[in-house]
């Protein structure tokens, strides 16, 4: 992604690379047939879904990057929220607060946001607990956020066009 794509132009181009990955995963998911597979299809399936964690990683980092410049100094997402709570965006302070705690599961494994996920009653997306991960030895506790599942990047592609909208007409 080029520096100088602005976050609607970063946004469409992750929704077209995500699009690539989740056809991609339905599509090894529906010739396993919920059954294990030959070694090739599970480590396609396992590739695509890397795949689709990195690009959902690389967005929300490059919208955080591109949007710090609103707030002075300290966490950027903290401080989103805090301003759209104080707007009377709740909704959208939720939506931004969860898609940031998924992210640095997906970049850190299981800790602090990890448990604070597990315990939101409304979770927008799949959780799943550590001991249910898949440990790899590059990459510890895989799977504890279902990227794949219905919705996940659309949600996180939305909800960081609206709060690029908001900061910018702030």
């Amino acid at each position: 992604m080029e520096a100088a794509q602005s976050i609607v132009e970063l946004v469409a181009a992750a929704r077209v690379a995500a699009k690539t990955f989740e056809d991609r995963i339905t599509d090894v998911q529906q010739l396993l047939g919920g059954q294990n597979g030959p070694d090739a299809q599970v480590e396609e399936l396992r590739a695509a879904t890397v795949g689709l964690e990195t690009v959902a990683v690389d967005t929300f980092s490059a919208f955080e990057a591109r949007m710090q410049h609103h707030f002075r100094r300290g966490p950027f997402s903290r401080k989103l929220r805090a301003l759209l709570l104080e707007a009377g965006e709740t909704d959208l302070a939720n939506r931004v607060h969860q898609y940031y705690l998924a992210i640095n599961v997906l970049k850190h494994g299981k800790g602090a946001s990890h448990r604070e996920l597990l315990n939101t009653p409304n979770s927008l997306f799949s959780v799943k607990p550590a001991q249910d991960a898949i440990v790899e030895d590059e990459r510890p506790q895989a799977g504890l956020i279902d990227v794949s599942g219905s919705g996940f990047f659309d949600g996180l592609a939305t909800t960081i066009l609206e709060a690029y909208h908001f900061l910018e007409n702030q």
